[in-house]
């Protein structure tokens, strides 16, 4: 190890990246290969009432058209929620409905427009905090709340925190927001899917988590597991965009129907409308503080935009619930997270999987503190600063914390010089 740390040394896959001989599944093509374009929803939530899609099939270079009726098992994801073609209904605009293949891109597309599909529009929401109310119309039968358990909310709960606020000199309270992020990753979602004379479906995947894919594949087609060869590897960008599965379950659908390899290649404008994206988070703050700095009470309720189907949100609220706090030791904490359901497109992961807006929101927070006490925002993070034997709010004992002397080479590293009194803190044990 000792000849590899903290030298550079060569990526392993950089000299293919400059050459430009690195192979994505887009490079990957066979003879006769079909192209796919989808209908997607043009309104945002509706009572589908009827689809039409005689005129497309009748249109010359289509080789098979794909509704709801002919997928085996109409339901997937990581919550087993979302339709793979929508059936009944749409949740948000852009959802899939119907599926074409057909001998070129351009003669996919001018099928797909040849689609007429009846609708009932509904009222859609799109403010969370709207779909939290007991009479805002629902997204999805079961309502508009996820349910941890037998309560609407991840709840997290460690010490007395009304005790907390009654023994602070000071209560700080924020709210903090961020927007739907989209990943915006270069390479789009696309798969290349065909069946082999043995009956296995190979599909050139963009996957970043091709075994979890490929059950749920299994499940969708009814087939098992030994029929579905995924070949992942290199992946154009994905910072979570390509942990749900987005293409691979309609080209492999329309393998198995036509016999022939199938390519989906998303657009740009598909991955804005369609893809999944960083589920907008509201997050309510009220910090109970010492004088001297020391947070003695924390009360947080956090609301994460789900958008229309369940995907990874559930677990996403979880990780930002239990690490919301950060890496500071506060004795009484209460925590509600919501996950909520709205007419917009699915949310998902994206890069920390809701720990980053939770570092956000606690670190702005923690330089209010500082301000609001007048002490100077460094001194704030080393007097809250978790300690060796420290309990977290979910009541994990930490070990082998180096929070202090990180703080303290991060300081160095940006030229601060940090007084004494900091310098002799230590993560090792607790300062009287």
């Amino acid at each position: 190890m000792g000849v590899v740390v903290g030298k550079r040394i060569p990526r392993y896959d950089g000299l293919q990246h400059v050459m430009g001989r690195t192979q994505f599944v887009d490079d990957v093509s066979y003879p006769n290969m079909l192209w796919v374009k989808a209908y997607r929803s043009p309104v945002v939530k509706a009572e589908i009432l009827k689809v039409d899609v005689s005129q497309a099939e009748k249109t010359l270079g289509v080789a098979a058209v794909l509704t709801a009726k002919d997928v085996p098992a109409n339901q997937y994801g990581f919550s087993n929620d979302q339709p793979v073609l929508a059936e009944k209904g749409v949740r948000f605009k852009g959802e899939a409905i119907v599926a074409v293949a057909a001998v070129d891109e351009d003669t996919a597309q001018e099928a797909v427009e040849k689609i007429r599909v009846d609708f009932k529009e509904e009222t859609p929401v799109f403010d969370p905090i709207e779909a939290m109310k007991p009479d805002t119309p629902k997204v999805r039968p079961e309502g508009n709340l996820w349910m941890f358990g037998e309560v609407p909310y991840r709840r997290i709960r460690l010490g007395d925190v009304e005790k907390g606020f009654k023994e602070a000199d000071v209560i700080v309270e924020e709210v903090y927001r961020t927007q739907n992020q989209d990943h915006s990753q270069l390479e789009g979602q696309v798969s290349v899917a065909r069946l082999e004379a043995n009956g296995v479906i190979t599909i050139n995947s963009v996957s970043q988590c091709p075994f979890l894919h490929q059950l749920q594949l299994a499940g969708i087609l009814k087939v098992p597991l030994n029929r579905l060869k995924f070949i992942g590897g290199t992946v154009g960008g994905g910072f979570g965009s390509k942990n749900d599965m987005h293409a691979d379950h309609i080209a492999s659908l329309l393998a198995l129907k036509t016999g022939k390899p199938v390519k989906w290649r998303w657009t740009r404008e598909e991955e804005f409308l369609a893809s999944t994206v960083q589920g907008a988070w509201i997050m309510e703050y009220k910090d109970g503080v010492k004088k001297d700095g020391r947070i003695v009470a924390r009360k947080i309720r956090v609301i994460r935009d789900a958008g229309a189907y369940g995907s990874l949100n559930a677990y996403v609220v979880d990780k930002h619930c239990f690490l919301v706090c950060g890496p500071y030791a506060i004795p009484n904490v209460w925590i509600d997270g919501y996950c909520v359901f709205t007419n917009k497109q699915v949310s998902s992961s994206m890069r920390g999987f809701g720990v980053t807006p939770a570092s956000f929101s606690n670190e702005v927070q923690m330089d209010k503190i500082a301000e609001a006490v007048g002490k100077d925002p460094w001194e704030i993070r080393f007097i809250n600063a978790a300690r060796d034997g420290d309990i977290t709010a979910t009541r994990k004992t930490l070990e082998s914390v180096a929070l202090i002397e990180t703080m303290k080479e991060a300081a160095k590293a940006a030229g601060i010089q940090l007084p004494d009194h900091l310098m002799a803190m230590s993560s090792e044990k607790k300062e009287v």
